[in-house]
């Protein structure tokens, strides 16, 4: 157990009521990852009105690092818990038993799951509120488990952590609308905070050390490219992303374009579709042009998405879509499914595509890429509408949530 005293502010501390936090999602590299990441340091840096304790598996507390300013409770776990909550595993009853045990210790006034994937049953009586990003689980189960132990284990933890909340909060109000209807409760037990761009992700028009980015890549210098970035998962669609550059890459108007997959293959421990969507790409005689870069850190994702042409986002669902918005700060056109929170979220600084309609997307990109106009149209809106998304807002919102749940009791 590894414990790092808060610093001391201008509030007793026997007037501050304590927040637990399940902070096993730390060093994620998905979404939710981030959102545990960015959400929990600006909450920890803005909120002077409670004190916060992290609680971590083993795992976490070794590779990760944290704010300063938060207890940090290390439960003794043998699997961290977002290996575990794998397409092909699952969460032993004595890891589980060790974090509950962890909380159950502390003087806890409420507990916050960033997200419900590393949720674990809460042993005392304080407040809960639980993270749902999206609904792609449950509308599209065959993209998301790869077998239906899978799916029977993940429903279980669903429902005990439903069960248990006495609030959900989620990243939209699509996922908000989907999650009330879906779940069939009441409207005001759900509420929607939003996501940010982190700080790296800004317009750069000539990106220092671009040229030795892009070639560690497989790109060149000048040499356009389509993005997507995201998980290789099957609910991301890129079957649809695959075939529409197929078809325009037939065309010599585009003879020097390259498709890019952004998204860690390797250590990704969700269920994946790299082998099905690698063979596909070499049966179309694809693979010098659609390149996989696997796992790229913000740094280097950065030049990525100020060189680009434009984002594409297939998704069949997004609870967000935070690669949208860090493209629009960056200033890269994007290009993104009609389905999900991506509308909601992009608004009219983008295009859109019906994801199932891979020739709606082909006449799309042509539009966008033989014009540059258009893209310097949607680069300046993307650039004003990611504005309106950061995590400072993100934590005010869900502070306001903890400490009405806390006080009011919802």
């Amino acid at each position: 157990m590894g414990i790092a005293e808060p610093q001391q502010s201008g509030i007793p501390r026997n007037q501050k009521k304590c927040i637990g936090v399940d902070a096993c999602c730390w060093s994620n590299r998905r979404g939710f990852g981030r959102f545990t990441r960015e959400l929990l340091t600006a909450l920890v840096r803005d909120d002077k009105e409670h004190q916060y304790i992290f609680f971590v598996d083993q795992d976490t507390a070794c590779t990760s690092e944290f704010p300063p300013n938060v207890r940090l409770i290390t439960a003794s776990t043998d699997v961290a818990p977002t290996v575990a909550a794998a397409a092909s595993g699952r969460r032993s009853l004595k890891d589980m038993w060790a974090l509950s045990r962890a909380v159950a210790k502390e003087p806890i006034n409420l507990f916050f799951f960033p997200a419900v994937y590393s949720y674990f049953p809460i042993l005392k009586r304080c407040k809960i509120i639980v993270t749902i990003h999206d609904m792609m689980a449950d509308h599209h189960p065959e993209r998301v488990f790869p077998n239906w132990q899978s799916k029977v284990f993940w429903k279980l933890k669903q429902n005990l952590a439903l069960r248990q909340a006495d609030m959900i909060l989620t990243v939209s109000n699509h996922a908000k609308q989907q999650i009330v209807d879906y779940f069939r409760i009441p409207d005001a037990r759900v509420i929607a905070t939003t996501e940010g761009p982190s700080e790296v992700f800004t317009h750069i028009p000539n990106p220092a050390g671009a040229a030795q980015i892009l070639e560690r890549y497989g790109l060149k210098p000048g040499g356009p490219f389509v993005l997507y970035v995201g998980g290789i998962s099957p609910y991301k669609n890129l079957d649809v992303l695959v075939d529409a550059f197929h078809r325009l890459a037939a065309d010599p108007l585009f003879v020097g374009h390259k498709l890019v997959l952004v998204g860690d293959y390797k250590g990704d421990v969700f269920y994946s579709h790299y082998a099905g969507l690698k063979a596909d790409i070499e049966q179309r005689g694809l693979a010098d042009r659609v390149l996989f870069t696997g796992f790229v850190p913000d740094n280097e994702l950065v030049v990525l998405y100020n060189m680009a042409r434009a984002l594409v986002l297939p998704s069949l669902e997004e609870g967000f879509g935070l690669p949208a918005v860090e493209a629009m700060a960056c200033g890269t056109p994007v290009i993104a499914s009609d389905r999900g929170s991506l509308p909601e979220v992009v608004g009219s600084a983008g295009l859109f595509f019906d994801p199932s309609r891979p020739d709606v997307l082909v006449t799309v990109l042509r539009d966008v890429l033989n014009s540059e106009s258009i893209r310097d149209r949607m680069s300046l809106a993307g650039l004003e509408r990611s504005r309106l998304f950061t995590w400072e807002l993100g934590a005010k919102s869900t502070a306001a949530l903890f400490h009405r749940v806390i006080r009011e009791g919802f």
